[in-house]
C-alpha cells in the first residue's frame, strides 16, 4: 500500500516537474531580459508587399529579430529608389534607432508650433530611472527641447528622450509610443511597432531596416532645417561637454547623421544619411556584430550607390554650399534663450526657387534660414513636365518678414517670391528650375 502511494506521489511529481519546464521553457530565452510593464507577446508581423511575401517566413518558423545575418538597405533619398537591400524586410529590434520617431514627432511639433525650441521639459521620476546611457536628469528637474534633442542626437541619452516622449504625449511614453506608431504607418512603416520613446528593450518593439530607411527619409525630405541637429558632434551641457558617438561623421566624407543603437539582442545599428555631388543616399544597417563592422558595411553600401569610394574624412560635398546648422542651433551656450522669432511667427512664405537636386534645394532652405535668423526650412518634391524637382521654401514668416528675406535674396541676385497664408504653397511651381 505504501509502495503504491509512493509510486503516484512520483509519478505526480514528474507530472508537475514536466508541465513546469514546459511552460518555463515555453518563452523565449531571452524573456528575463526584457523587463517592461506591457505583456510578452509574439509580435505580429506584416510582409512589406505581396510580391514578397513568398520569400518571407513567418516570425514562428524562426525568422525572428535575433535571427543570424544582418539587415542593411541603401536608398537615394530625393526619389526613394531602393539601390541594394539584403534581409530588408527581416523584423529586427530597433534599439535606440527608435528615438528617430521621437525625433520626427519633436520636429512636426516644432513645426506646428506647438512647441519651440526653448520650452521646458519637466522630468519625471520615470524619466530620470531608466538605464543608462543618460545625462543623469533628476526628478523634478526640467531641460529645454533643444537640450534634449541634443542629447538624442549626440550621446543617445534615454532620460532626454524619455522626458520628451511624455512631453509629446501629454505627460504619457504609452501614448507617445501610440503616436510614434500611427506615425510609423502613416508613413509606409507597415512592419514598425513602437512602446517607448527611448529604444531601450521591449519584446514587442520591433522594425525592419526597409521601415526605419523610410523614417530617415521623412526626417531629411520633410525636416531640412532640423536635420542639422544629427551634425552636431559636441555641445555644452550646463559646464560639461556632450560628445557624439556617431563614428561615421568623422570618417565618412559627406556624411550628414543620423543615429546610432545597440543593445545585446539589437546589435550594433547604424543609419546614415550622405551627400555627394548632389546626391544623398540614406543607408541602414542592423544586427552587426560589432561597430567596426557596421560603418565598413555602411561605408561599402555609400560607396557604391555613390559611384566608387572618395578618399579624405573631409571632403566637401560638391552641392552649391557646405551644410551648416541655423542659428536656432547654435550649442556654444545652450542654457542661453534663442534670440531668434518663434518658430512660427506667421503663415507666410519665402519661395526660394525649384532645383533639379534635393541638396541643392535643402542648402538654399537652410541658408536662408540662418541668413534671417527665423521661419521653417523646407523642401518639396514637384514633378513638372516628366522632370523632378525639388522647391525650397522658409515657411512661418510674418508678412515683413516674408518680404524681408526676399529684398535680401533679390539684393544678392537671387530668385524669391512670397506666398501668401492659405496658398498651395508646396505645389506652386511658378519659378523656373534653378540648376542643380
Amino acid at each position: 500500500m505504501l509502495a503504491r502511494r509512493n509510486k503516484k506521489a512520483a509519478s505526480w511529481l514528474a507530472g508537475f516537474s514536466f508541465c513546469l519546464a514546459a511552460l518555463l521553457f515555453s518563452q523565449p530565452a531571452s524573456a528575463h531580459l526584457w523587463r517592461h510593464h506591457h505583456h510578452w507577446a509574439q509580435p505580429a508581423y506584416v510582409p512589406h508587399s505581396p510580391n514578397n511575401q513568398a520569400n518571407i517566413a513567418s516570425p514562428s518558423a524562426g525568422f525572428g529579430p535575433t535571427s543570424p545575418g544582418a539587415s542593411s538597405i541603401v536608398i537615394d533619398a530625393g526619389s526613394g529608389r531602393v539601390i541594394a537591400e539584403d534581409g530588408a524586410d527581416v523584423p529586427r529590434y530597433p534599439a535606440s534607432l527608435t528615438k528617430l520617431m521621437t525625433l520626427d514627432l519633436a520636429f512636426q511639433a516644432l513645426q506646428n508650433g506647438r512647441m519651440t525650441l526653448d520650452t521646458q521639459i519637466p522630468v519625471s521620476y520615470h524619466a530620470a530611472a531608466v538605464e543608462p546611457v543618460k545625462l543623469g536628469l533628476q526628478p523634478g528637474d526640467s531641460i529645454t527641447v533643444r537640450q534634449a534633442i541634443l542629447a538624442m542626437t549626440t550621446m543617445s541619452a534615454n532620460d532626454a528622450a524619455t522626458a520628451l516622449g511624455e512631453y509629446l504625449g501629454g505627460g504619457s511614453e504609452d501614448r507617445c509610443a501610440q503616436m510614434m506608431t500611427l506615425r510609423a504607418h502613416a508613413l509606409g512603416m507597415a512592419q514598425t511597432q513602437f512602446y517607448n520613446a527611448s529604444g531601450l528593450p521591449n519584446p514587442n518593439q520591433i522594425t525592419t531596416a526597409r521601415d526605419l530607411s523610410i523614417l530617415a527619409r521623412d526626417i531629411v525630405v520633410s525636416f531640412p532645417g532640423d536635420q542639422p541637429f544629427f551634425e552636431v558632434q559636441q555641445f555644452n551641457f550646463r559646464g560639461r561637454w556632450i560628445y557624439s558617438n556617431n563614428g561615421m561623421l568623422k570618417i565618412y566624407p559627406g556624411a550628414t547623421g543620423l543615429k546610432t543603437g545597440y543593445t545585446i539582442l539589437a546589435r550594433h545599428n547604424l543609419i546614415t544619411s550622405a551627400a555627394r555631388n548632389g546626391q544623398v543616399l540614406i543607408g541602414v544597417v542592423l544586427h552587426e556584430p560589432s561597430w567596426g563592422q557596421s560603418y565598413a558595411q555602411m561605408t561599402a553600401m555609400l560607396d557604391t550607390g555613390f559611384g566608387g569610394h572618395v578618399a579624405g574624412p573631409n571632403l566637401a560635398v560638391a552641392s552649391a554650399q557646405p551644410v551648416v546648422a541655423p542659428p536656432v542651433m547654435q550649442v556654444a551656450d545652450p542654457e542661453r534663450p534663442s534670440m531668434a522669432e518663434p518658430r512660427l511667427a506667421g503663415d507666410w512664405i519665402a519661395q526660394l526657387g525649384l532645383f533639379t537636386r534635393m541638396s541643392r534645394a535643402r542648402s538654399e532652405a537652410i541658408d536662408a534660414r540662418e541668413m534671417r535668423g527665423a521661419g521653417i526650412a523646407r523642401i518639396a518634391r514637384i514633378e513638372r513636365h516628366g522632370q523632378t524637382l525639388w522647391n525650397a521654401q522658409l515657411a512661418g514668416l510674418s508678412l515683413i518678414a516674408a518680404h524681408e528675406t526676399c529684398d535680401a535674396l533679390a539684393a544678392r541676385g537671387e530668385p524669391c517670391r512670397v506666398i501668401p497664408p492659405g496658398a498651395d504653397h508646396l505645389a506652386l511651381v511658378s519659378f523656373e528650375s534653378s540648376g542643380s
